[in-house]
């Protein structure tokens, strides 16, 4: 329903009725929310109708702060200016009102090597006015040019989180691979290792001592694989007809890889006095434990840890097989298991989806169905992250405060977005009316999403997004993305 006041209401918005999930705490609130200019003005029962401009029932649904997607890659197997609209309307079905995209030079992307100076405005520009929510960047670091960039980086485009692709120095994105400079587009006298990422990693401290202001939320993400590990292993795998599928592909890049190379992370990471430290998509039980392992090893790193609703929600045997390939790799239900008790026990910091919509035709050919090898890395999932988590997550007994902590709060504070991922007072009006009683089927024909299929199709959630604001701004309701592209870039750490 809606109300206008002709006597210039103090709200623009009030959305009436809701149950208020707030990151803190142990409690829902029933309340109200009142908006102006875009952020929250007021949080409180029984605000009286008079004082909005427009009036939403929110129908007694929870009100969950707007998820914080900091794992995504629009652009990445389609052209951006496509991805960015099309991912977007998926990701605001998703409850997600801030996607931070992970962003690097050579193949893939734009295809192009070469100084971010010349790279990342094109990027910035391609960007603007296609997203559907907020938007920002993780950059990587690929050569020495891109470590001297990094503070023009932080003060002129508000990049405060870059990234470190641990296996890319001797292995492909999709399997082994000896192009490596063709793949990565360096320079001959560049070398893509543990070197690089220990320069990478005191370029990033240098820039955190010149603007001390914003240290606290510059970091450096990791991609935490061992290259040569993989590559001996997926010659194994490959020889041994007994496995197939994601078995295969989980075996053939071993969770003592990932284990292994968080040890290598944490240890440069204390070398070079680097503290912020990101371990992306953990996807094992060897994995969290060498996490958790460090942080005791080295209790002066503030290491955060990543987990995917893809790792929490599939395990070898799912049916979607190579369409669900993705590194690292999905895992055996033990490990998924083990997932679930580390982020209910606290020690994983957030969820996120590591969206790459990977279109059917580039995903696998259909000459090459049930090769896992032939196929690419990387699905999207942007437009299940909260619906797959409220369903599973309440199963499990996690508490609504809880997953709002770990899809918005926790990532808003690492990345910089200070007026993100909580509803209070001052915040940016990004809210997300969840449903936690609607059962309904994952349907990849229902996503906005380019991709045309979903290693997600067929699982049954018991809750959805219903509606999503972005800046007080409904862009999404029952199943329909509303209006043209409202998204802004996000200018990092915001004030």
């Amino acid at each position: 329903m809606s109300q206008t006041d002709a006597n210039h209401p103090e709200f623009d918005l009030l959305i009436k009725n809701v149950r208020v999930v707030r990151p803190q705490g142990n409690a829902v609130h029933a309340s109200d929310i009142a908006i102006t200019d875009g952020r929250i003005a007021l949080v409180a029962p029984a605000i009286d109708v008079a004082r909005a401009k427009t009036v939403h029932d929110g129908k007694g649904y929870l009100a969950f702060p707007g998820v914080v997607d900091a794992h995504m890659h629009s652009g990445i197997y389609s052209p951006l200016d496509e991805d960015a609209v099309s991912e977007s309307k998926a990701a605001a079905m998703g409850g997600v009102t801030s996607s931070l995209n992970y962003f690097r030079t050579g193949q893939y992307y734009l295809n192009k090597g070469g100084p971010y100076k010349k790279f990342y405005p094109e990027v910035l520009k391609t960007s603007k006015g296609r997203f559907h929510v907020d938007y920002g960047f993780h950059l990587a670091p690929m050569d020495s040019t891109h470590i001297k960039e990094i503070p023009e980086l932080i003060e002129k485009h508000g990049v405060s989180s870059f990234k470190i692709f641990m296996f890319y120095g001797s292995h492909g994105l999709h399997g082994a691979s000896n192009t490596q400079k063709d793949f990565l587009m360096i320079g001959e006298e560049d070398r893509y290792d543990y070197a690089h990422f220990e320069f990478i990693m005191r370029g990033i401290q240098a820039a955190r001592e010149q603007f001390p202001e914003r240290a606290k939320q510059i970091s450096l993400s990791l991609h935490c694989e061992t290259a040569e590990v993989m590559t001996a292993y997926t010659k194994l795998v490959e020889k041994d007809k007994s496995l197939s599928g994601l078995a295969a592909y989980s075996a053939s890049r071993p969770q003592h890889s990932e284990g292994l190379a968080v040890f290598i992370a944490a240890y440069l990471a204390n070398e070079t006095a680097l503290p912020n430290i990101n371990l992306l998509h953990l996807s094992s039980r060897k994995a969290v434990q060498a996490a958790m392992m460090m942080s005791d090893v080295f209790p002066h790193i503030d290491f955060k840890r990543e987990v995917t609703i893809g790792h929490l929600m599939l395990d070898i045997t799912s049916k979607a097989a190579e369409l669900a390939k993705v590194n690292p790799p999905i895992r055996p239900r033990e490990d998924v298991e083990f997932l679930w008790e580390a982020l209910l026990s606290g020690e994983l910091d957030w969820v996120v989806s590591d969206h790459a919509c990977c279109r059917h035709e580039t995903k696998i050919p259909k000459r090459y169905f049930g090769n896992i090898w032939m196929a690419k890395s990387g699905f999207g999932g942007t437009e299940y992250l909260l619906p797959a988590l409220v369903s599973e997550g309440t199963r499990r007994g996690m508490s609504y405060n809880h997953m709002a902590r770990v899809t918005s709060w926790n990532p808003a504070q690492r990345y910089g977005l200070n007026k993100k991922g909580d509803i209070a007072v001052g915040y940016d009006a990004d809210i997300a009316l969840v449903n936690p009683a609607h059962t309904w089927t994952i349907h990849a024909k229902d996503s906005p999403s380019t991709q045309g299929y979903t290693p997600f199709e067929g699982l049954e959630m018991s809750a959805s997004v219903v509606s999503t604001y972005l800046r007080g701004h409904l862009i999404y309701q029952d199943g329909q993305v509303i209006g043209k592209p409202r998204g802004q870039y996000l200018f990092r750490p915001t004030a």
